[in-house]
């Protein structure tokens, strides 16, 4: 189950990545004469998103090594 558990965070994060670039690229591909504002604006959500990923993945691996321990711990 906690396998389960990693390869749907794994999942979220890449989906967060990938969002991030989403937001950047639509800022850069903009045609708009002042289109730094959008450009700055996408790198703080890309930097955003990666900070929540890595957060995420870390929590997920801290609660996966967790329940291993608790698992040792029972003689199984």
């Amino acid at each position: 189950m906690v396998g389960m558990l990693q390869i749907i965070t794994y999942m979220l994060a890449f989906y967060l990545v990938l969002k991030g670039f989403e937001i950047l690229q639509i800022g850069v591909a903009s045609n708009r004469p002042q289109r730094g504002g959008m450009i700055v604006f996408g790198g703080l959500v890309l930097c955003a998103c990666v900070v929540a990923a890595i957060a995420f993945v870390g929590m997920q691996e801290n609660m996966a090594s967790s329940v291993s321990d608790g698992m040792h711990g029972l003689g199984g």
